[in-house]
């Protein structure tokens, strides 16, 4: 099984199928994976599979090395599109996530002001207020909703909480009042021998009245690009994504579709 486990804080840049150049922030530990989600198509492996044996960066260690990378970068390039908190688990979940969004927000005007923040989230915080107003204050807030069916995210996304409800999250999100994009992972194949396709309307028609009501700024529909942990998982065809995101922007919504 190949997987990617992410330095920490900084990695990359690298490039992203749709963001661009991407310098990454990683909260989570350089050795190991700390997730809310223990996602079946996930780069990173398993969460068992990669418990870590360091701890969290603190706020002063990703503010250091994101100071040192960002002009590393404006002497030398690239110049980043965005910076990305992404990596080895859930960004909202390390303990000082407002304060280094204040930092990096800081040391992002001072060094490539016209590149995007962007935070890539499993959306398992929103209910906390805290992490809601630190995400107004990024460009992109990425919020993960692969479907509203709860028992189809307790077999593919496997939340940690066992009260995970997606009605809760869909409220939260609304309460963003648009300041939300929501990406969404369709695929096919199976899991265990259970069908995980989320491409037909039983998951799609549902999921577009979520997405109404939580009215993002953005829909990035998007399938299977690397290895994953669960081998059974196939790739949404282009059409079929194509049909997906031609009955979202039919709906009135903007919808980009990464193959």
């Amino acid at each position: 099984m190949s997987t990617i486990i992410y330095t920490s804080p900084i990695f990359g840049p690298v490039h992203s199928r749709r963001l661009g150049v991407s310098l990454g922030i990683n909260l989570m530990p350089g050795d190991g994976k700390i997730c809310t989600f223990d996602c079946i198509y996930c780069e990173c492996g398993f969460n068992a599979d990669h418990r870590p044996h360091t701890p969290r960066p603190t706020r002063e260690e990703v503010a250091t090395a994101l100071e040192r990378q960002l002009q590393k970068m404006r002497h030398e390039g690239p110049h980043p599109d965005v910076l990305t908190f992404a990596g080895n688990g859930e960004p909202t979940c390390h303990p000082q996530f407002a304060d280094i969004i204040a930092d990096t927000v800081a040391l992002r005007d001072r060094f490539f002001p016209e590149a995007k923040i962007s935070v890539l989230s499993n959306g398992t915080q929103l209910h906390r207020q805290e992490i809601r107003e630190a995400l107004m204050l990024v460009d992109n807030n990425i919020q993960k909703l692969d479907t509203v069916d709860n028992d189809y995210i307790r077999r593919v996304d496997r939340p940690i909480n066992p009260r995970y409800d997606s009605s809760d999250v869909v409220e939260q999100m609304a309460m963003m009042k648009g300041h939300v994009i929501v990406q969404t992972m369709f695929m096919s194949g199976t899991s265990h021998g259970i069908s995980v396709d989320n491409t037909g309307d039983a998951y799609v028609l549902p999921w577009i009245d979520a997405l109404l009501r939580i009215q993002p700024s953005q829909v990035m529909i998007y399938t299977i690009d690397r290895e994953t942990p669960d081998h059974d998982l196939r790739k949404a065809s282009p059409s079929v994504l194509d049909s997906i995101a031609e009955q979202v922007r039919a709906a009135g919504l903007t919808c980009s579709v990464s193959y």
